[in-house]
Protein backbone atom coordinates (compact mmCIF):
# COMPACT_ATOMS: atom_id res chain seq x y z
CA UNK A 1 0.00 0.00 0.00
CA UNK A 2 1.04 3.90 -0.80
CA UNK A 3 1.75 6.00 1.60
CA UNK A 4 1.33 9.06 -1.25
CA UNK A 5 -1.42 11.27 0.35
CA UNK A 6 -4.79 11.63 -1.33
CA UNK A 7 -5.28 14.63 -2.84
CA UNK A 8 -8.40 16.55 -3.70
CA UNK A 9 -7.48 18.53 -6.90
CA UNK A 10 -11.19 19.39 -6.93
CA UNK A 11 -11.02 21.33 -3.79
CA UNK A 12 -7.74 22.96 -4.62
CA UNK A 13 -9.11 24.28 -8.00
CA UNK A 14 -10.34 27.53 -7.03
CA UNK A 15 -14.41 26.49 -8.73
CA UNK A 16 -16.64 28.40 -6.38
CA UNK A 17 -19.97 26.34 -6.15
CA UNK A 18 -23.25 27.93 -6.42
CA UNK A 19 -25.96 25.92 -5.22
CA UNK A 20 -29.59 27.77 -5.75
CA UNK A 21 -31.40 25.25 -3.33
CA UNK A 22 -29.81 28.11 -0.73
CA UNK A 23 -32.34 30.48 -2.85
CA UNK A 24 -35.80 28.47 -2.45
CA UNK A 25 -38.76 29.78 -1.13
CA UNK A 26 -38.73 29.31 3.00
CA UNK A 27 -42.37 29.79 3.29
CA UNK A 28 -44.81 26.94 2.49
CA UNK A 29 -46.78 27.12 -1.42
CA UNK A 30 -50.35 26.94 -1.33
CA UNK A 31 -53.13 26.80 -3.55
CA UNK A 32 -56.11 28.84 -3.54
CA UNK A 33 -58.46 27.43 -5.87
CA UNK A 34 -61.39 29.66 -7.02
CA UNK A 35 -63.39 26.97 -8.67
CA UNK A 36 -64.87 26.05 -5.51
CA UNK A 37 -66.64 29.15 -4.97
CA UNK A 38 -68.10 28.77 -8.60
CA UNK A 39 -71.85 28.08 -9.30
CA UNK A 40 -71.18 24.36 -11.03
CA UNK A 41 -67.44 24.89 -10.89
CA UNK A 42 -68.21 27.73 -14.01
CA UNK A 43 -70.44 30.54 -12.86
CA UNK A 44 -69.24 33.07 -10.78
CA UNK A 45 -72.18 34.72 -8.90
CA UNK A 46 -71.54 37.86 -7.29
CA UNK A 47 -73.61 37.71 -4.32
CA UNK A 48 -72.71 33.67 -3.08
CA UNK A 49 -68.70 34.56 -4.25
CA UNK A 50 -68.63 37.34 -2.03
CA UNK A 51 -70.29 35.65 1.33
CA UNK A 52 -68.32 33.12 0.50
CA UNK A 53 -65.13 34.56 0.84
CA UNK A 54 -66.32 36.59 4.09
CA UNK A 55 -66.57 33.36 6.07
CA UNK A 56 -63.45 32.03 4.81
CA UNK A 57 -60.67 31.20 7.14
CA UNK A 58 -57.83 33.37 5.71
CA UNK A 59 -55.37 33.23 8.77
CA UNK A 60 -55.00 29.31 7.41
CA UNK A 61 -52.64 31.65 4.87
CA UNK A 62 -50.68 33.49 7.17
CA UNK A 63 -46.90 32.53 7.08
CA UNK A 64 -47.05 30.69 3.58
CA UNK A 65 -47.30 31.91 -0.34
CA UNK A 66 -50.19 31.47 -2.06
CA UNK A 67 -50.88 30.84 -5.63
CA UNK A 68 -54.32 31.77 -6.97
CA UNK A 69 -56.06 30.46 -9.95
CA UNK A 70 -58.83 28.58 -11.19
CA UNK A 71 -58.74 24.89 -12.57
CA UNK A 72 -61.96 25.04 -14.10
CA UNK A 73 -62.52 26.42 -17.63
CA UNK A 74 -64.86 29.24 -16.28
CA UNK A 75 -64.47 32.58 -17.28
CA UNK A 76 -63.37 34.89 -13.93
CA UNK A 77 -64.08 38.39 -13.83
CA UNK A 78 -60.46 40.19 -12.91
CA UNK A 79 -62.40 41.70 -9.53
CA UNK A 80 -62.83 38.31 -8.04
CA UNK A 81 -59.34 37.61 -8.25
CA UNK A 82 -58.86 41.18 -6.55
CA UNK A 83 -61.18 40.34 -3.17
CA UNK A 84 -59.17 37.32 -2.77
CA UNK A 85 -55.94 38.97 -2.84
CA UNK A 86 -57.12 42.14 -0.81
CA UNK A 87 -58.76 39.37 1.64
CA UNK A 88 -54.94 37.60 1.54
CA UNK A 89 -52.83 41.01 2.23
CA UNK A 90 -53.85 40.65 5.81
CA UNK A 91 -52.21 37.15 6.41
CA UNK A 92 -49.31 37.10 3.72
CA UNK A 93 -47.48 39.00 1.38
CA UNK A 94 -46.77 36.75 -1.19
CA UNK A 95 -49.45 35.53 -3.24
CA UNK A 96 -49.97 35.87 -7.09
CA UNK A 97 -52.44 34.83 -9.71
CA UNK A 98 -50.72 32.18 -11.48
CA UNK A 99 -50.35 28.09 -10.02
CA UNK A 100 -47.45 26.66 -7.45
CA UNK A 101 -44.84 26.08 -10.02
CA UNK A 102 -44.98 29.93 -11.24
CA UNK A 103 -45.01 31.03 -7.68
CA UNK A 104 -42.13 28.97 -6.86
CA UNK A 105 -40.28 30.21 -9.75
CA UNK A 106 -41.28 34.22 -8.64
CA UNK A 107 -40.12 33.62 -5.26
CA UNK A 108 -36.77 32.06 -6.39
CA UNK A 109 -36.42 34.82 -8.60
CA UNK A 110 -36.93 37.49 -5.65
CA UNK A 111 -34.67 35.72 -3.41
CA UNK A 112 -32.26 34.94 -6.22
CA UNK A 113 -31.51 39.08 -6.92
CA UNK A 114 -30.38 38.54 -3.25
CA UNK A 115 -27.11 37.06 -4.93
CA UNK A 116 -23.80 39.13 -3.40
CA UNK A 117 -22.41 39.28 -7.37
CA UNK A 118 -19.56 40.57 -5.82
CA UNK A 119 -18.12 37.14 -4.79
CA UNK A 120 -17.95 35.66 -7.93
CA UNK A 121 -16.24 38.20 -9.70
CA UNK A 122 -13.21 36.65 -11.79
CA UNK A 123 -14.12 33.54 -10.52
CA UNK A 124 -14.36 30.27 -11.94
CA UNK A 125 -18.18 29.23 -10.82
CA UNK A 126 -19.80 25.93 -11.34
CA UNK A 127 -23.76 26.32 -10.45
CA UNK A 128 -24.53 23.02 -8.99
CA UNK A 129 -26.88 21.05 -10.92
CA UNK A 130 -27.79 17.91 -9.46
CA UNK A 131 -29.20 17.70 -6.02
CA UNK A 132 -32.36 16.69 -4.00
CA UNK A 133 -34.46 19.17 -4.42
CA UNK A 134 -36.26 20.58 -7.96
CA UNK A 135 -34.82 23.73 -9.36
CA UNK A 136 -36.91 25.50 -11.68
CA UNK A 137 -35.60 25.97 -14.89
CA UNK A 138 -35.80 29.98 -14.55
CA UNK A 139 -33.43 30.00 -11.93
CA UNK A 140 -30.95 28.86 -14.09
CA UNK A 141 -31.57 31.17 -16.29
CA UNK A 142 -31.70 33.58 -13.54
CA UNK A 143 -28.20 32.84 -12.15
CA UNK A 144 -26.69 32.62 -15.07
CA UNK A 145 -27.48 36.24 -16.65
CA UNK A 146 -26.34 37.79 -12.95
CA UNK A 147 -23.12 35.41 -12.47
CA UNK A 148 -22.15 36.33 -16.36
CA UNK A 149 -21.67 40.12 -15.61
CA UNK A 150 -18.64 39.51 -13.44
CA UNK A 151 -17.71 35.62 -13.16
CA UNK A 152 -14.65 34.28 -15.38
CA UNK A 153 -16.43 31.43 -16.37
CA UNK A 154 -19.30 29.71 -16.01
CA UNK A 155 -20.16 25.78 -15.54
CA UNK A 156 -23.19 23.50 -14.76
CA UNK A 157 -22.79 20.50 -13.21
CA UNK A 158 -20.49 19.18 -9.83
CA UNK A 159 -16.99 20.15 -9.58
CA UNK A 160 -15.63 17.05 -10.71
CA UNK A 161 -17.89 16.87 -13.89
CA UNK A 162 -19.25 20.08 -15.21
CA UNK A 163 -20.72 21.23 -18.42
CA UNK A 164 -19.07 24.54 -19.50
CA UNK A 165 -21.72 27.05 -20.16
CA UNK A 166 -19.64 31.00 -20.36
CA UNK A 167 -15.86 31.73 -20.55
CA UNK A 168 -14.85 35.04 -19.97
CA UNK A 169 -13.13 36.55 -23.34
CA UNK A 170 -9.56 37.07 -23.32
CA UNK A 171 -8.40 40.90 -23.22
CA UNK A 172 -5.61 41.48 -25.39
CA UNK A 173 -4.03 44.62 -25.56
Amino acid sequence: MSNTPIINKVAQSGILTLNLEGFLPKEELVAFDIKQYLFKELLLKEKDFRAAMKVHDWAQYKGKAVAIFCSSDAIVPAWAYMVIASALSKFTSNYLFGNVAELKAVLFLNNIKELDIKKYENQRVVVKGCGDVEIPTVAYVEATRLLRSAAKSIMYGEPCSTVPIYKQPLKRN
